[in-house]
């Protein structure tokens, strides 16, 4: 069985790390100086050459040649995930006070080191603050928010970038150049895309794209799309052209197409954010929809997440006749009782005039039959689907009439939220998912008016009345 691309290509010297030229630089020359420090922290994403690294200076700083992965007596490597506790730490304190068998320094190599116990970081700082004249610890970890300030103080701290796009395929193109690998400008850049900044993962997806092709044969993008399940570059193109010209029903076939050729909409979304980071200089106005995509893979239904991030933001306040200003019922009373009446004067002395009694001649409000709702099951879909938006509306009240939904806030905050066109649409989308199509909706920043039966109650004491519609 051949070795690993990854392992194979595997740097061997500070000089060969590519895209970390701002830490490999410092220290080489410390190196060179005999200015070692006693602890380095190595932090940054993973597969971008922390361990790598790490095991190149434990050898230059022993002057050791390092032509493979052969372990060394004086060259410790602890996974912390695994050896976490404070007895492992203790273990390697007892041991680190004897001196190096053969080399200079006895160097300690702990990855992941964020996954230490509280007690095991408490054990590893008393050994940082006083180290053995002839110890070197160097730590490495993907989470370095998760390491107590302790730690990292007492360290030279370096921070890795994400290995940048370019430099990422000119690197899998030199490895593919010397495996003999016939592969197009278009798949390494797509591998590159894949790989997210990572040398490890896009060199393992080239050595897994190399196995999978006849020989002489070339990998190309659509071969790759079809393996990984991606969308190709040109669907993505058009759903962001769609997008541009809020044309709703090409989104909607684009994203139908995407499916039916098995491209999961987490992986057409994370496509979607790579596309739009590259051409987000070009076009500031899609910062929006940059990081409304950014919330689906954290969707209970990523295809309906999918789908509202790229609909038409105009969509939610689809024209309709502008509602009735808001009404409330009036009570008009056939025997007014003067004392009531008085009282109630009294008591709201700035409430308008009481409308007039209804004659023969004014119109009877008409009713609209009320379409099948239900509120509770709109809140609870929402609770589940847009955890934002449920915050708001299980606050709210609400009054249905025909085809209005009227939506009492309680305040302009809320009812601010809910005019905004990203929760409107959830709103719409979210309704058509309960069952109702062709609602409208109106907010109010009020309280919910009285129901029916209260105000009937109101008439009652008053001597009877009559509920109309001004």
């Amino acid at each position: 069985m051949g070795k690993a691309l990854y392992r194979k290509y595997r740097s061997k010297s500070l000089a060969d790390i590519v895209g970390q030229s701002h830490i490999t630089s410092i220290l080489s020359r410390a190196v060179e100086q005999g200015k070692t420090s006693h602890a380095y922290l190595l932090t940054g994403p993973r597969g971008v050459g922390k361990t790598s690294i790490a095991r190149i200076l434990a050898r230059e700083i022993n002057k050791l040649p390092y032509t493979d992965d052969t372990p060394h007596i004086d060259i410790i490597e602890i996974d912390a995930a695994s050896n976490n506790g404070v007895d492992d730490i203790r273990d390697m304190r007892e041991k680190i006070q004897v001196v190096p068998a053969m080399a200079d320094k006895k160097v300690y190599i702990i990855d992941e080191v964020h996954m230490l116990s509280k007690p095991a970081f408490n054990a590893l700082l008393k050994t940082l603050e006083e180290p053995p004249e002839h110890a070197v610890f160097i730590l490495a970890t993907t989470d370095v928010d998760k390491l107590p300030e302790t730690i990292v103080s007492r360290t030279q701290h370096f921070g890795f970038r994400t290995i940048s796009h370019q430099d990422l395929v000119k690197h899998l193109g030199e490895i593919a150049k010397s495996e003999q690998i016939k592969i197009s400008d278009e798949a390494l850049a797509l591998i590159a895309e894949h790989g997210d900044g990572s040398f490890r993962d896009s060199i393992s997806l080239l050595d897994q794209m190399s196995s999978l092709v006849e020989a002489d044969s070339e990998i190309d993008a659509s071969l790759l799309e079809s393996i990984l399940g991606l969308a190709s570059h040109k669907l993505l193109e058009q759903l962001i052209a769609a997008y541009r010209q809020s044309d709703l029903s090409t989104i909607v076939e684009l994203l139908d197409e995407a499916a039916s050729r098995g491209v999961q909409p987490v992986v057409l979304s994370s496509q979607l954010v790579g596309y739009l980071r590259r051409e987000i200089t070009k076009h500031p106005e899609l910062i929006i929809l940059l990081d409304d995509l950014l919330e689906v893979s954290s969707s209970s239904r990523p295809d309906i997440k999918l789908l509202t991030a790229l609909a038409p933001k105009q969509a939610a306040a689809k024209q309709r006749p502008a509602p009735l200003l808001a009404t409330k019922p009036e009570i008009v009373l056939e025997a007014p009782i003067p004392e009531l009446t008085k009282k109630a004067t009294q008591k709201h002395p700035k409430d308008p005039k009481p409308a007039a009694k209804p004659t023969k001649d004014t119109p009877k409000a008409t009713s609209v039959a009320p379409v099948d709702f239900n509120w509770d099951d709109l809140v609870e879909h929402v609770r589940k689907n847009h955890v934002a938006v449920y915050s708001v509306i299980s606050k709210c009240g609400h009054q249905i009439d025909g085809n209005l939904l009227t939506i009492y806030t309680g305040n302009n905050f809320y009812k601010k939220k809910l005019d905004d066109s990203k929760y409107r649409l959830i709103l719409v989308q979210s309704l058509e998912e309960v069952g109702v199509s062709n609602l409208d909706i109106d907010t109010v920043p009020t309280a919910s008016p009285l129901k029916d039966e209260q105000a009937a109650k109101v008439a009652a004491i008053m001597g009877g009345g009559e509920e109309v519609t001004v």
